[in-house]
């Protein structure tokens, strides 16, 4: 007998993405953008919209799981010592942030009448920014690597952290005796380093040798699996300790930035992340009270507004302070006004405590309106920088210290002996390479001696987009495979047609379908080889310089015209014959030295 639930699961399941489809394409269409459509659209099908989805409890924990994959794929991009580089932003301009922030909002509404419990509450809450929102709008710009997007990004990542003594605070408001919460924070400082540490040992010593042996199997769902094991495993052990699951998943990233697999675990993970961040949008939207809203619809205008232009205010004044240029500083001002997910967090806190709950009711919506209102704030604010005579583009961050953190000028597919070799040519010359190989050994050892190498799949789009494929210049198919090749060849061309295609032809066959399927550049390691063996050899025979580079160019415009000549007949399906034509006549002799 059938589960009585199942068809509800699926008729919500069928329901949300229903609702995608239609509002997503729509909101791209009139140039609000993806996040929008998702909010709209968990308002309409809401409990506050047409009903379709009543519970929105029982759904919110899988759409977290969004935010969740979204900080794992950050923590990949983003190496230990270029994370160490952002202490400054993290603890310093983040810390500053959310203190002077929130004793802002928290006297603001004190003076507007509010108990002082609930001001703080309300206004260290508001103090904290949406990291799924603005870290999505930062990608979408394509200002996510920039100086001020990272700066934007220190800020999230100490919000992020300040959740735990934030929840310690909400407990110490509310308790009748500050010693027993005193004890409280404690423990929860300590559980909270082991648990950090944990995470970080367990992503250092173990995580690189598990997904070897992954690898080595070559089973993509199993290194899909194991991906996810590592993204969820990390945030449920955070949420144990009290902490944001999404920090955890961070972290998880963060010590995988620096192996191998850190290009296809991405291209793994992106599909999960980008529908269940979609699903979170969602669920966002279906939490706003409408009746609520609209019978404080007023007062909420007015928080919306105060609250988005004082941490508007504050962002860009400490930003400036702290060694931002005006541009930027007003960049990051536009790209953090609004409150965040983890207000909830703190609401939900200070009502299972015990305070008035039509209050925080009316303070989320003021949070969701916010959200609603930030992608706006940033298309003003980009129509103001071009009406000023400004691009809506940031100086790079500071130069980065390996070739991986940028898009590469080369990628190049295969690490193996001609691979390496080509590699080595490019890199002596300061250009950046990002090597991908399919042998997880190789990539392993590569990287331990400091070279931009990594595990992945050239048949993969996702792959190669996720390894810079989409900025490389050229891409250096140097595989052995002619049956890889030849996928890599087709994929480039219809995903990446901006890049050159040079390929290593492994015979002669081989480099008539490389001609057949008009790469830009092909060559055959063995007839170079040959080349060189000769040109020596008529060397040490005596032969002038001169004679030598007209035999060599010879050969090469014959060896050229036969590759053409019999591509010309594979095309029509008829077969071609080896064949040798001498370079000089029969009665021609060379003069050998004595």
């Amino acid at each position: 007998m059938a589960n009585p639930t199942e068809p509800l699961f699926f008729s919500e399941a069928i329901v949300f993405l229903g609702a995608a489809v239609v509002a997503v394409p729509i909101a791209k269409r009139i140039g609000v953008g993806a996040i929008i459509g998702y909010l709209i659209a968990g308002m309409v099908i809401g409990p506050f919209g047409l009903g379709a989805i009543h519970s929105v409890e029982k759904i919110q924990p899988i759409a977290e799981l969004g935010v969740v994959l979204l900080l794992f794929v950050l923590g990949l991009e983003l190496n230990p010592n270029r994370l160490w580089r952002m202490k400054s932003d993290i603890f310093g301009l983040g810390t500053s942030q959310i203190l002077l922030t929130g004793f802002v909002l928290a006297g603001i509404m004190t003076m507007i009448g509010l108990d002082r419990p609930v001001a703080i509450i309300g206004g260290f809450g508001m103090a904290l920014s949406s990291t799924a929102f603005a870290v999505q709008i930062l990608k979408d710009r394509g200002d996510f690597s920039s100086a001020y997007g990272q700066r934007a990004f220190g800020i999230l990542l100490m919000q992020d952290i300040a959740i735990v003594p934030l929840l310690a605070m909400v407990d110490i408001l509310v308790s009748d005796g500050a010693s027993q919460a005193d004890r409280t924070v404690w423990e929860q400082i300590g559980i909270t380093v082991v648990a950090v540490l944990l995470v970080i040992v367990i992503g250092r010593y173990l995580l690189s040798h598990l997904f070897a042996i992954l690898a080595n199997t070559q089973a993509r769902e199993m290194m899909l699996a194991a991906a996810l094991l590592v993204a969820l495993g990390s945030a449920a052990l955070m949420h144990w300790a009290g902490l944001s699951m999404a920090l955890g998943a961070f972290l998880a990233g963060i010590m995988l930035a620096e192996s191998s697999y850190r290009h296809t675990l991405e291209a793994d993970i992106f599909p999960f992340r980008s529908l269940l961040m979609g699903l979170f949008f969602m669920t966002v939207g279906m939490t706003l009270n409408l009746p609520v809203t609209l019978a404080y619809l007023w007062q909420i205008i007015v928080g919306v507004v105060v609250v988005m232009s004082m941490k508007g205010l504050i962002l860009w004044l400490l930003a400036k302070l702290t060694g931002s240029s005006s541009s930027d500083a007003v960049s990051i001002a536009a790209a953090l006004p609004q409150a965040g997910e983890f207000t909830f967090v703190l609401f939900a806190a200070a009502t299972s405590a015990g305070h008035e709950s039509d209050l925080f009711t009316v303070m989320s919506a003021v949070v969701i309106l916010s959200m609603i209102m930030t992608p706006f704030v940033g298309k003003a604010h980009v129509a103001w920088q071009k009406r000023k005579g400004r691009q809506a583009t940031h100086e790079p961050d500071v130069v980065p210290e390996k070739f991986d953190d940028q898009a590469p000028q080369v990628l190049v597919v295969g690490f193996g002996r001609f691979g390496m070799v080509v590699a080595q040519m490019l890199m002596s010359n300061g250009l950046g390479v990002v090597a991908i190989d399919n042998n997880a050994r190789r990539a392993v050892q590569a990287r331990r001696l400091g070279l931009p190498v990594y595990y992945g799949d050239a048949t993969r789009e996702d792959v190669l987009r996720a390894a810079g494929a989409g900025e490389a210049l050229l891409i250096a198919l140097c595989v052995e495979n002619e049956l890889v090749m030849a996928k890599s060849i087709e994929l480039i061309k219809h995903c990446f047609p901006k890049a050159k295609i040079f390929c290593r032809a492994t015979d002669r066959a081989h480099a008539i379908q490389l001609a057949m399927s008009e790469v830009d550049y092909h060559i055959r390691e063995t007839f170079e080889s040959g080349i060189t063996f000769g040109r020596e050899a008529l060397d040490q025979l005596g032969l002038s310089t001169e004679r030598i580079v007209e035999i060599e160019r010879e050969v090469r415009q014959q060896d050229l015209e036969r590759i053409l000549c019999d591509a010309a007949l594979v095309a029509e399906g008829k077969p071609t014959l080896p064949r040798i034509e001498p370079v000089r006549k029969p009665s021609e002799k060379i003069a050998v030295s004595k």
